[in-house]
């Protein structure tokens, strides 16, 4: 028997302007420009332009003060729905949603000056099939040294077996070899540049870099015997058993080689070509220092300024003189508004993502003021998304948002955003002080430690307790760990 019964339930759902909102927020400059250039080219009401000096639009362009910045939250209750009745009124008046300038420009403002040049560069596998081409090979050797290069992963090597690439050229190339004859072709390859290239392993790189040594043939021999005769208390630093394995007399003699030996190139295939180029980080924000206060600007290099297109104004001008009862110029007067309102709604999602950005700015800096004028890790104070949104009256989760993956260029450097938040540690007399400060700390412990007997993680411990500092040996662990720091075993030097 079927019952019928009411129930109530609470849901809190996205508006479409706030879902662009959130997206937008969350994107680094670099690729806000990208992101316009598409939406300008799907709306055909918004356009790209700058403004004259005499424009008045000052009520679109909002100012960051001392006091942090007013910022003008979209309209919850509007909807992407278009009805029959449309109110022309509202979009006469174009003042209002005639565009935005993008605050500050840290770069200045010729068009000349936001282009970043890209050097032009050939790719690793590129570079290997030419050295290939140079090969007198028949069209067999031919086929596996496309095959062994294509296998070639980005850091330069071949980790798939031979066997594999022998099934593989029989199924893709209807092509049948032995492994024997791949291993031939392979030999060649490895003696490419750049050199260590197309190793199966660590070990064979190092062999193959040491083999085309031709400096300081002895200390090369020597290296050569520990990579291939002693590769395990390699890794592991276990030098004394070097020294009896290998029955080396000088220390010096073992020294130089290891020098040697840690000179090679591990990835050989990373540092070879344009394919893995330094990362180009464009800061969000420039921040500087003046007479004793802090001048944040917000980049606008990759964002061109947006504008309302006068010509969709008019076509609803036009149709508010027409005869409304036509059903074509009805159509497409719900076109044109449809248009107006999303470029409306993008133009004020980006003013209200350059709102949010410096007004988190504006905390942080509060908050993180000394290291601004110093460049000091030390200065930096305990602060977690939390302190900053509840500064300034906002989510974690948009605090979140805006500092994962933004950049602050300051005089002392270029940072990123998650730099300058930090959990708290308590140190002996009851004061928090910044993880970043111990950090800062253990490094330097480690740096003077005596590299024949390098500190234990338990040391560390009691050196940090000795400072004040109440810290767990795994908690120095974890940091040493984030410094990129190796183990004591690994920081063993010869002495």
């Amino acid at each position: 028997m079927q019952k019928l019964g009411l129930s109530l339930s609470q849901q809190q759902k996205l508006s479409p302007q706030q879902i662009q909102f959130i997206k937008l927020l969350q994107i680094p400059t670099a690729e806000l420009e990208k992101r316009i250039e598409e939406e300008l080219e799907v709306n055909p009401a918004l356009e790209e332009g700058r403004f004259d000096d005499n424009s008045n639009n000052d009520t679109d362009q909002y100012e960051a003060t001392d006091n942090g910045i007013e910022a003008n939250s979209l309209d919850e209750d509007e909807s992407m729905h278009v009805d029959d009745n449309i109110e022309i009124g509202d979009y006469l008046n174009s003042n209002d949603i005639a565009g935005y300038k993008m605050q500050g420009d840290g770069f200045g403002g010729d068009e000349e000056d936001r282009e970043i040049p890209v050097v032009g560069d050939t790719t690793l596998t590129e570079t290997l099939l030419t050295q290939l081409g140079f090969l007198r090979l028949d069209e067999v050797q031919n086929a596996i040294g496309n095959q062994l290069i294509g296998s070639i992963e980005n850091d330069g090597y071949i980790r798939r077996d031979l066997d594999s690439i022998v099934n593989d050229l029989a199924f893709a190339q209807n092509l049948n070899v032995e492994t024997e004859q791949v291993l031939e072709v392979l030999k060649m390859i490895q003696q490419f540049d750049p050199p260590g290239i197309a190793a199966r392993n660590l070990q064979e790189c190092l062999v193959l870099q040491l083999e085309r040594r031709s400096d300081n043939y002895d200390v090369a021999i020597l290296a050569l015997r520990i990579i291939e005769d002693c590769f395990d208390e390699f890794t592991k630093k276990h030098y004394d058993r070097i020294r009896h394995k290998l029955s080396i007399e000088s220390a010096d003699e073992l020294r130089e080689a290891i020098m040697m030996i840690t000179k090679c190139n591990p990835k050989p295939g990373e540092t070879s070509t344009s394919e893995s180029k330094a990362q180009v980080i464009i800061p969000d924000f420039i921040v500087n220092t003046n007479s004793g206060k802090i001048d944040i600007t917000l980049n606008a290099r990759n964002a061109p300024e947006l504008r309302i297109s006068n010509a969709y104004n008019e076509m609803l001008q036009a149709y508010d003189k027409s005869d409304k009862k036509n059903r074509e110029i009805k159509e497409t007067a719900i076109f044109v508004k449809q248009k107006l309102d999303s470029a409306r709604w993008f133009i004020d999602a980006i003013k209200q993502r350059q709102q949010t950005l410096l007004l988190t700015m504006h905390a942080i800096a509060e908050v993180q003021g000394e290291f601004f004028f110093t460049g000091d890790d030390s200065q930096l104070r305990p602060m977690i998304l939390k302190d900053i949104a509840e500064r300034i009256g906002m989510d974690i989760s948009t605090i979140s948002r805006v500092a994962n993956s933004k950049y602050v260029q300051t005089e002392f450097g270029t940072f990123a955003l998650k730099h300058f938040f930090s959990e708290g540690i308590s140190t002996d007399s009851g004061e928090d002080v910044s993880n970043r400060e111990v950090k800062s700390i253990l490094r330097e412990m480690i740096n003077a430690e005596d590299k024949g007997e390098p500190l234990s993680d338990e040391s560390l411990e009691k050196l940090l307790h000795d400072r004040g500092y109440r810290i767990a040996r795994r908690t120095v662990a974890k940091y040493r760990e984030q410094l990129n720091l190796p183990v004591a075993r690994l920081r063993k030097e010869i002495v």
